[in-house]
């Protein structure tokens, strides 16, 4: 791993090791995360606000299981668009409060789409919605069935320690 610098590449040991308690803890604070890491809180402190200014801390969010909410159905869906109306599909996409994720692609379909819902009827109103998007052309939806690895980031943040 490259040395981390102000707008430098990479994350260094320190870095990683402060992520990956605040992976498996991320309620910790400052004082707590800097005796568990051996170093002065302020230097913690500094991290923690030049991982934020780099965009590599993006927050603290609460992990929400979905399921346990009521949306036990996730699917994905390849979307094909009108050319030149990226933008203006992700947006009316985003004001569909089932759609989680949208992604721009490459191969056959131009975005790929995360979106949840409550059951089969839930998820073909979903689907009608996103559908009757302007400027989608067609769609091709598949339903998860499982997730045998949810998104992690772990496995990298323990290869960044050295």
């Amino acid at each position: 791993m490259s040395e981390t610098t102000e707008g430098g590449p990479g994350i260094d040991d320190l870095d990683a090791r402060l992520l990956l308690l605040l992976t498996d803890e991320p309620r910790l604070g400052v004082l707590e995360c800097s005796r568990r890491l051996g170093v002065a809180r302020g230097t913690v402190q500094a991290r923690m606000d030049r991982l934020e200014r780099r965009g590599v801390l993006t927050g603290f969010p609460p992990a929400v299981d979905l399921a346990a909410m009521g949306y036990g159905l996730t699917a994905f869906a390849v979307l094909e668009i009108a050319q030149g109306k990226r933008g203006e599909v992700a947006q009316r996409l985003h004001a569909i409060p089932e759609v989680c994720e949208v992604h721009a692609t490459t191969g056959e379909g131009d975005l790929l789409v995360r979106m949840v819902a409550q059951n089969n009827a839930d998820l073909q109103r979903v689907i009608d919605r996103v559908v009757n998007v302007e400027w989608v052309r067609r769609t091709s939806t598949s339903i998860a069935l499982s997730t045998p690895i949810p998104t992690r980031v772990r496995p990298l943040l323990e290869r960044a320690v050295r």
